[in-house]
C-alpha cells in the first residue's frame, strides 16, 4: 500500500505544474488566438520545429546505430581513444561552443538554416546516443550475427534486418531523447537562426510573451508551455513500453 501511495504522491507532485499550466492558459481563452497570430503565425514556428526535431532524431539513430555497431563488433586502431573523446563533449560547456559553431556553420553556408542547427542537435547527442547504441550492441549474443552470416547474410543486412529489430528499445530511447532535446531547446535556436521566419516554438513562445519594459505576458507563456508540452507528452506515453525496455533489457550495460 506504501508503494501505491508514493507512487500516487510522485504522480500528482510531477503532474501539478502541467495541469497549472493548462488551466492558467484556459483563464483566457483568447490567449491562444493572439500566438495563433503571432509574428509568421504559430503554424510556422511549429513546423520548423518539426522539421529540427525530425532531421535530429533521423541523424542521431543512423550516425549512433552505425557507430555502436562499429565500436560495439570491430576492433580498430585507436577504438577506445575515439571512443572516449566523443564522450568527452559532455564536459564541454553548452553554451561555450555556439559561438565557434555559428562561424563554422558559417563557412559550410548552414548560418540561419534548419539544417545546420539539426546537424548542431547531433553532435549534442552523439555522446549519449553512441554510449546507448555500442553498449545495447554489446549486450547482444555474438551467436545472433553469426548465424546470420552462416545463412548467408552480408554484415550490412544482417545489420539492418536482424540487430537492429534486436535493439528496437534502445533506439527507441535513444530517439526520443534527441525529439526532447531538439524539440525543448531554445538557446541553441535562439543564437544559431536570426530569421524570424526560421524561430522554432521555444524561441517564438519566449518572443511573443514578451511586452513593454520587459513584463512578461504569463497567460500566453501559460498556453506556449502547452502547445510545446502536448507532443512530448503523446509520443513519451506511446513509447513508454519501449522507452522502459530500452534502459531495463542491457542498453546502460557496462
Amino acid at each position: 500500500m506504501s508503494r501505491y501511495l508514493t507512487l500516487s504522491a510522485l504522480a500528482v507532485l510531477f503532474l501539478y505544474p502541467l495541469v497549472w499550466s493548462g488551466w492558467a492558459s484556459l483563464e483566457d481563452p483568447s490567449n491562444y488566438l493572439e500566438m495563433a497570430a503571432f509574428g509568421e503565425g504559430v503554424g510556422t514556428y511549429a513546423t520548423n520545429s518539426i522539421l529540427v526535431s525530425t532531421m535530429t532524431v533521423a541523424g542521431t539513430l543512423v550516425v549512433s546505430a552505425l557507430g555502436g555497431y562499429g565500436f560495439a563488433r570491430f576492433d580498430f586502431p585507436g577504438k577506445n581513444v575515439l571512443f572516449l573523446a566523443t564522450l568527452a563533449i559532455l564536459m564541454v560547456p553548452y553554451a561555450t561552443i555556439l559561438i565557434p559553431l555559428y562561424v563554422l556553420l558559417g563557412y559550410l553556408g548552414l548560418q540561419n538554416s534548419l539544417v545546420g542547427l539539426s546537424l548542431v542537435f547531433v553532435m549534442f547527442q552523439l555522446p549519449f546516443a553512441l554510449f546507448m547504441m555500442r553498449n545495447a550492441f554489446e549486450a547482444l549474443p555474438r551467436e545472433l550475427e553469426e548465424a546470420a552470416l552462416v545463412d548467408g547474410c552480408g554484415t550490412f543486412r544482417a545489420f539492418s534486418s536482424i540487430l537492429l529489430k534486436a535493439v528496437r528499445p534502445a533506439l527507441i530511447t535513444v530517439g526520443l531523447f534527441a525529439f526532447l532535446a531538439s524539440w525543448n531547446d531554445f538557446f541553441a535556436p535562439l543564437i544559431l537562426l536570426n530569421d524570424g521566419a526560421s524561430f522554432t516554438l521555444p524561441v517564438a513562445v519566449v518572443s511573443m510573451t514578451q511586452r513593454t519594459f520587459g513584463a512578461v505576458d504569463y497567460g500566453m507563456l501559460q498556453a506556449g508551455v502547452m502547445v510545446m508540452a502536448i507532443p512530448c507528452l503523446v509520443l513519451f506515453i506511446v513509447l513508454q513500453r519501449h522507452y522502459v525496455r530500452g534502459f531495463m533489457s542491457g542498453a546502460l550495460r557496462g
